[in-house]
């Protein structure tokens, strides 16, 4: 199938242009589904630490069904490597794509529909979460594997000791900050980073975003819409005025001022336990995790940040074997369990969040019984993402302009604005039908 003809069907809105369609053109599955003549073997790509140990258990119980696992990297080097193996034919059965990739991979026909393959499994996921692997219509691109809920870490010997309040609505979170200044001017409740976009994505989610969207064969492009400027607008504020530090996470600076109590709170997500146990090791037992502030006293939402889901590719001779393995990687007790146990993830099956492996709160979180009772009623509340084919352009985009204004402690709104600039101008070079 040709570029042109995959980028007008990731166009449309309908599963039967985009799914049906590209299976038959492709002509991925002339021979059929073999899996009911005899024993096959399916090749799974993944990322994940200890999944061939969570397949291993699917073949002992599976002999005529053999899953090898081959590791890989993941990121935007993972889609590059899938479509190119697609686009050469010999992609592997299964992939591990997180969310934001998988308009990417379905508008470069890469990923099947398996939406009859996997029937009934739609009520074992959070409403927001299953919608990311449908892209908005009646098809299936994948069974999610993990999702990322984010909350609110805090710690609680010092709010305790400067008098503050958990926030339940964002703006009590500025209040917090600028009491927090007043009293220890050395500070900060959080910081604002600019390198990492998925914060920011999940943020604008919760907000009520819409990023990239379908009208008729065109995309939208939506970045800099009322829900993110109000989100833009909200954290620039801040950081202009110095109520919140604008330095960038994942450094040494920032693990020092976790661990130090410089920085007394963090805006992540359900996994953020394991970032602290290396970031902030001398604050074991200090931290608790709260819902995220809200904007609207009527509603109780979340955003989602990280995740990733099982897809067939259009390459697989062995579509329902693939699909009945994802399946059961992502809905079976067993396998969700070795997949906590394992993989270290965050199951984005909804029975899986409160049982087996996560019936005990993190090491970090001890004092916090709770924690993953209270995370997974977080989780049901995650808002839909709506993600498109050049998700990476926009990320690299943020880095840059949000990066620029968080160091000048300037403001953020013209850096949306270029944000969306950038997106559109690049949907449209690649050749896609762009909305105004």
């Amino acid at each position: 199938m040709s570029t042109t003809l995959h980028r007008r069907l990731a166009a449309t809105a309908t599963a039967v242009a985009l799914g049906a369609t590209a299976l038959t053109a492709c002509g991925s599955q002339d021979g059929g589904d073999q899996a009911d003549s005899g024993p096959v073997s399916l090749t799974y790509w993944a990322w994940a630490p200890g999944m061939d140990k969570v397949a291993a258990i699917w073949n002992k119980k599976n002999p005529d069904i053999k899953v090898t696992v081959q590791k890989q990297a993941s990121g935007d080097d993972l889609v590059t490597k899938i479509i190119t193996a697609s686009k050469a034919k010999k992609a592997p059965d299964l992939v591990q794509a997180e969310y934001q990739a998988l308009p990417t991979l379905v508008s470069n026909g890469a990923l099947a529909d398996i939406s009859e393959e996997v029937g009934g499994i739609k009520d074992e996921f959070a409403p927001g979460v299953w919608q990311q692997t449908t892209l908005g219509t009646d098809a299936v691109y994948a069974v999610p594997q993990d999702s990322g809920p984010m909350m609110f870490y805090y710690r609680a010997d010092l709010f305790e000791e400067y008098g503050l309040n958990v926030p339940a609505t964002w703006e009590q979170f500025a209040e917090t900050a600028r009491a927090l200044k007043k009293k220890a001017p050395d500070k900060a409740l959080t910081t604002f980073s600019s390198n990492d976009s998925g914060l920011f994505a999940g943020l604008a989610q919760q907000a009520g975003a819409k990023w990239w969207t379908v009208e008729g064969q065109k995309w939208k492009v939506a970045i800099d819409d009322p829900a993110t400027k109000k989100v833009a607008d909200f954290w620039g504020g801040l950081v202009k005025e110095g109520a919140v530090d604008n330095q960038p996470m994942y450094t040494p600076a920032w693990n020092k001022a976790l661990n130090t109590g410089k920085q007394i709170a963090w805006v992540s997500a359900v996994w953020a336990p394991g970032t602290l146990t290396t970031a902030a090791p001398d604050t074991k037992g200090k931290w608790k995790m709260a819902p995220l502030p809200q904007w609207y006293d009527t509603k109780n939402v979340t955003g989602s940040w990280g995740g990733s889901t099982t897809a067939v590719t259009t390459d697989s001779k062995h579509k329902d074997a693939a699909a009945k393995f994802a399946t059961w990687l992502n809905t079976d007790p067993e396998a969700l369990a070795a997949l906590v146990k394992e993989g270290g993830i965050y199951p984005a099956a909804t029975s899986a969040q409160t049982s087996g492996a996560l019936v005990q709160a993190p090491d970090f979180f001890a004092d916090q019984p709770d924690f993953y009772t209270e995370a997974a009623e977080i989780a049901e509340t995650a808002a839909p993402a709506y993600w498109g084919p050049n998700v990476n352009v926009a990320y690299a985009a943020f880095k840059d302009e949000f990066g620029k204004a968080a160091k000048a402690r300037s403001d953020f709104g013209a850096s949306l604005r270029r944000m969306q600039d950038t997106t559109v101008a690049d949907l449209k070079k690649q050749g896609f039908e762009v909305a105004q």
